[in-house]
């Protein structure tokens, strides 16, 4: 805290001391109010400006230093000066000095505050920012709830001071009209508790709930707006309660939980079951790794003292293996299970005609339209192809598309540092291609920390593969059966010649074709969704990677129940999506798995946080599994062992995070991990050995000295 900081806090202790040490309370009790009250009246009759003028002050005092008179006061300023002037002057004075409370607030703790809490006070500040001042109306309307809370709350968010003002203003003048009535009826009240009676405090709580009514009838209001152009198209009855579209991760979870709790519902995919996930992205991606992995460790077979092996590998036998695992695991989600939970599952090309129609045109060129109560869309993504010159021409493969090749490309270029261009890279690496990576910006994985994007880089070159980050390409040509790139570094041009080339820079939504633009529901790169996943029209939902703000399948599931429940129960309960704690994995080798903050992110956000580090290769269980590589790297609070975030680089880096976001969901710190026992010799060790770390370097020393003293004492 700085010197300017520390001095208004001072005064401010002091002035509250004061009142105190001083007994200036006695000038304030019921008692001397109503011993005064001639009095009083007397000098209002005689100098009204300049008492009005003091009692203001007097008020503004007292409600921003928060003294325990409020009641007293306010009764002062009725029998003083009457209804109508008294309400006056007590709602300004209220106001202002709310308002100068909640100024102090932010002023002296909310850097401090926000230092420690900044992620959970981003979420509040997002819902201040929508609803902030109906949170506040409705606060202020509540008796129960003392002011100088309010004040103090709410000078730690991002509210506008003058909205703090004139929502408070508002929000108490009932409240004040109460007093103030009270205050001219002085002579018949024999305490200030007389002023609110049971039925009165019964009246103002049910006052309080008035905006949140009024909130149901605005938002009413603004859906009968956005339904005006379709009203007549609104059916009386409906063939079902939900129509989902897409059957990805997201489409098949918001299907089986319609049909789970019994609802009406059709799945509609215009491809394949599935979707990306199954047929062309995590599923044939993870076998490709395996193989090539086991390719890797049969080249390094010395490391576990078998020397010699031998392996001759058909590239053609490494796909037609992809595509059997896609087979072995399409049951899951096929039609004829989906089918058999109750779903009715329609392939075709859906159209959202109307908020209520969606319209089918299946395999066969029949079309059908159903009406339904809710819609979920869950279209996905799909892989970008850049506009880069002559990028056609020489025949670009992506994620979705290279599943079909059966022929080893001696020559690959992979474009794009993200995870996807990480995990085929290394992969064709260790397969024999000669990989060629280019990124543009300046290292790859760049929402990784810098030591974790250095870390896979390596892994990558130790495999064969060429990375080249700070390159830009600039086109693509042929001449004839030859093919190759032309990138940029430092103003320098290269050209790398390539027989194959897998385009993985990211995917965009897919969001044409299924009726959001004749319906006017707003797109950018995704769907624009409410906290609820809702769409403009309150009826359709979108969730996945057609909704963002994550592509990854987990999420989308985990999308898929809110939208799924909201849209069949949000008459009586919505639920807000959750994305408190959200995990995601690389899956290059070693492994990179992270759930929460990172070092580079905490300090982007301005998150005080501390790291602590364990090495895998002091490990047991990765020394004799010759993984003896990586680490695990936790964030906590400064000084506690609440977890902010965790990273973990190495052999099944995935399958270890799960306990930290059990731990994270749940608030179990890493004292509780320590003391949880972990099976010998298992990698999962590790996590137990990063939490002993941490409290180590926690230890209370002035503690063990005197321990120590003890200890010899004893001897």
């Amino acid at each position: 805290m700085n010197k300017k900081k520390l001095v208004v806090l001072v005064s401010v202790i002091v002035l509250i001391a004061a009142f105190f040490a001083f007994d200036l309370g006695r000038f304030f009790s019921f008692a001397y109010l109503k011993e005064s009250q001639a009095q009083f009246a007397e000098l209002y009759r005689a100098q009204p400006a300049r008492v009005i003028g003091l009692y203001a002050l007097a008020y503004v005092v007292v409600f921003a230093l928060a003294l325990p008179v409020g009641a007293v006061i306010s009764l002062a300023g009725g029998a003083m000066f009457g209804l109508v002037v008294g309400t006056i002057v007590v709602s300004f004075a209220s106001s202002v000095g709310a308002t100068l409370a909640f100024l102090a607030s932010r002023y002296i703790l909310a850097d401090s505050v926000r230092a420690r809490f900044g992620a959970r006070l981003a979420e509040v500040d997002k819902g201040i920012a929508k609803d902030g001042p109906f949170y506040l109306f409705t606060l202020r309307l509540i008796p129960a709830i003392p002011p100088a809370a309010i004040n103090l709350l709410f000078g730690l968010t991002k509210m506008r001071t003058w909205t703090f003002y004139w929502v408070s203003q508002l929000g108490m003048l009932a409240g004040t009209i109460v007093y103030i009535n009270a205050g001219t009826q002085l002579a018949k009240i024999d305490s200030p508790a007389g002023i609110l009676s049971p039925g009165l405090i019964v009246s103002f709580l049910l006052l309080g709930f008035f905006p949140l009514v009024a909130k149901k009838i605005v938002d009413a209001v603004k859906a009968r707006r956005v339904y005006a152009r379709w009203s007549d198209r609104k059916p009386k009855a409906y063939d079902r309660n939900l129509v989902v579209i897409g059957a990805g991760a997201a489409g098949l979870v918001s299907a089986y939980i319609a049909a789970a709790v019994k609802a009406k519902v059709t799945l509609i995919e215009g491809h394949k079951m599935g979707g990306d996930c199954l047929n062309y992205g995590c599923v044939p991606s993870k076998a490709l790794i395996k193989s090539a992995k086991l390719m890797h460790q049969m080249r390094h077979s010395a490391t576990y003292g078998i020397a010699g092996a031998q392996a001759r590998m058909s590239f053609a036998d490494v796909m037609e293996r992809v595509q059997r695992v896609v087979k072995d695991v399409e049951p899951h989600d096929s039609v004829e299970r989906y089918t058999g939970l109750g779903v009715d599952v329609v392939l075709g090309r859906a159209k959202i005609v109307d908020p209520w129609h969606v319209q089918i045109t299946q395999d066969d060129g029949s079309v059908r339209t159903l009406s339904t109560r809710a819609i979920v869309v869950a279209t996905g993504a799909e892989p970008f192809v850049p506009p880069l010159p002559g990028i056609q021409e020489v025949g670009v493969l992506t994620s979705d598309t290279l599943w079909q090749m059966r022929e080893q490309p001696a020559r690959l270029v992979v474009l794009g540092g993200g995870p996807i261009g990480c995990e085929l890279a290394q992969a064709f690496a260790r397969l024999g291609s000669q990989v060629t990576q280019i990124e543009m910006l300046d290292r790859i994985m760049v929402r990784e920390d810098a030591d974790v994007s250095a870390y896979a880089r390596q892994a990558l070159e130790n495999d064969g593969v060429t990375v080249l980050t700070g390159h830009k390409a600039l086109r693509c040509e042929r001449s004839g059966d030859v093919k190759a790139i032309v990138v940029e570094s430092g103003g320098q041009q290269k050209r790398i010649e390539f027989d194959a080339l897998i385009c993985a820079v990211g995917r965009v939504a897919r969001l044409k074709g299924y009726g959001l633009e004749e319906l006017g529901i707003p797109t950018q790169r995704t769907i624009e969704t409410n906290d609820y996943l809702q769409t403009v029209y309150p009826n359709i939902y979108a969730c996945g990677d057609v909704a963002g703000p994550y592509q990854f399948t987990h999420t989308a599931a985990h999308q898929a129940w809110y939208a799924a429940v909201n849209a069949l129960f949000g008459f009586a309960k919505r639920f807000r999506a959750d994305y408190s704690v959200i995990p995601w994995a690389t899956f290059i080798d070693p492994e990179v798995a992270r759930v929460g903050l990172n070092e580079q992110e905490a300090k982007d956000k301005g998150i005080a946080f501390e790291a602590t580090r364990y090495g895998i290769d002091d490990l047991d269980r990765a020394i004799a599994d010759s993984a003896a590589h990586g680490w695990i790297k936790v964030l906590t609070v400064p000084g506690k062992d609440k977890i902010l975030g965790v990273t973990i680089v190495g052999e099944h880096a995935g399958d270890l995070l799960a306990e930290y976001v059990l731990a994270m969901k749940h608030g179990i710190g890493l004292n509780k991990i320590l003391g949880t026992i972990h099976t010998y010799p298992t990698l999962a060790e590790s996590n137990k050995y990063v939490a002993g770390e941490w409290k180590r370097a926690h230890q209370p020393h002035g503690l063990l000295r005197w321990v120590e003293r003890l200890h010899a004492w004893r001897r």
